[in-house]
């Protein structure tokens, strides 16, 4: 209500006969202004503090690649739509992580970062922009777009069919490893990705030793009854690829914190709540952010809203991952994701503005969107978006 109220409020205060003509020197600021806030530097290796604030564009063809399936927030996808380009801010958290991915020692065990903060900060963009830098270096990449669709609202559920107790999401399964062969299918074309051992599905079938992983991966996604089961292989496979020095992994995972949550929306035949650790999926990807493997880096992020809870008393990561949880990441660098701060408040109204997405600029309508949105990205997207 409040959201709306202020919507309304910035449009007629636009409106108003109070708002000053725009001078020549204020055109020559905008100008100015227009300038700096895009960065001409499509590749995310190549990105440093000095580009802070700065939008750049991922090519058409690497947005099909990685984030077909899943990967970017629903309003800044239906916003990229409308402007024809998909653009990411630079934001300190990602270049912190980038750098440290860049002169990491990948030897030692995997290194795991946890991005946190409040609704609206933008974690996910953060991780989009990693998982990027990620592709464009070659790593091997594990991306969840967002644990909680699994856990509350996966499309079929039903007995394990590999593990007594478990339970199956096979369409979700099969959905994840299309995803997952959409962002590696050129890497998982070289000749030493195979498995390391026999994997027995049934009497007939099996994945045979010195298969190549997509064959894996392709049985999964054609025998969906196995699908939850296969990403549990492909896992361990992932792993002694990494450990043996075939590839760098990237695992990156959204709303990581629904893995712990106690209730899911999930139930067995009897009506009874599912854990997460119960459901096959999860044994996977709690394999794939343990320290018992090297040459990977894994960032996560956590998230209420994963969970279902849309005002949860602290966004930190020891209220959301929970003891165990967070044991279980331990050690970890937490990363916090923070308002915009006044540069990158003015960057992205001159994007919009670039973009006519705000049709002119006054300065009152700038103190005033930074007031009602806190600076918050997500809601300033709000306030700014289509009445």
């Amino acid at each position: 209500m409040l959201t709306s109220i202020s919507r309304l409020f910035s449009v007629a205060h636009i409106r108003t006969s109070e708002l000053r003509p725009l001078s020549t020197a204020v055109h020559s600021q905008i100008k100015e202004r227009n300038s700096n806030f895009r960065c001409l530097e499509s590749n995310p290796t190549n990105h440093t503090v000095e580009n802070l604030a700065q939008f750049y564009s991922i090519p058409n063809n690497e947005v099909q690649t990685l984030f077909t399936h899943g990967g970017l927030p629903k309003l800044f996808k239906e916003q990229n739509k409308t402007f024809n380009e998909t653009c990411i801010m630079i934001r300190k958290p990602a270049i912190d992580i980038i750098h440290s991915l860049k002169n990491v020692d990948y030897s030692k065990p995997a290194y795991r970062f946890v991005l946190y903060g409040v609704r609206g900060s933008g974690r996910s963009l953060s991780l989009a922009h990693i998982v990027h830098f990620g592709h464009k270096c070659g790593f091997l990449i594990v991306h969840v777009p967002w644990v909680g669709n699994w856990m509350r609202r996966c499309r079929e559920s039903s007995n394990a069919v590999m593990e007594e107790g478990f339970i199956d999401i096979n369409i979700d399964a099969a959905m994840w490893l299309t995803h997952f062969k959409t962002q590696n299918e050129d890497l998982l074309k070289n000749e030493h990705f195979k498995v390391s051992q026999d994997h027995v599905w049934n009497k007939r079938e099996k994945t045979a030793q010195n298969s190549s992983l997509l064959e894996l991966i392709d049985f999964g996604m054609n025998r969906i009854k196995y699908a939850s089961s296969c990403i549990v292989a492909l896992a361990e496979e992932i792993k002694k690829l990494s450990q043996a020095g075939v590839c760098k992994t990237l695992v990156a995972i959204d709303g990581y914190n629904a893995f712990f949550h106690p209730t899911t929306r999930i139930r067995k035949e009897n009506k009874e709540i599912v854990h997460p650790h119960k459901v096959t999926v999860t044994k996977a990807f709690l394999s794939l952010t343990n320290f018992d493997w090297n040459n990977a880096g894994i960032v996560v992020t956590v998230d209420g809203l994963a969970m279902g809870e849309y005002d949860t008393p602290s966004f930190l990561p020891r209220f959301l991952l929970g003891k165990e949880g967070f044991e279980h990441l331990d050690p970890f660098v937490p990363v916090e994701v923070e308002n915009y701060n006044e540069k990158e408040f003015q960057s992205c109204i001159d994007y919009y503005n670039d973009r006519k997405w705000i049709q002119q600029y006054y300065p009152e309508l700038n103190n005033e969107l930074s007031f009602v949105s806190n600076n918050n990205p997500f809601k300033l997207q709000e306030i700014t978006a289509p009445l």
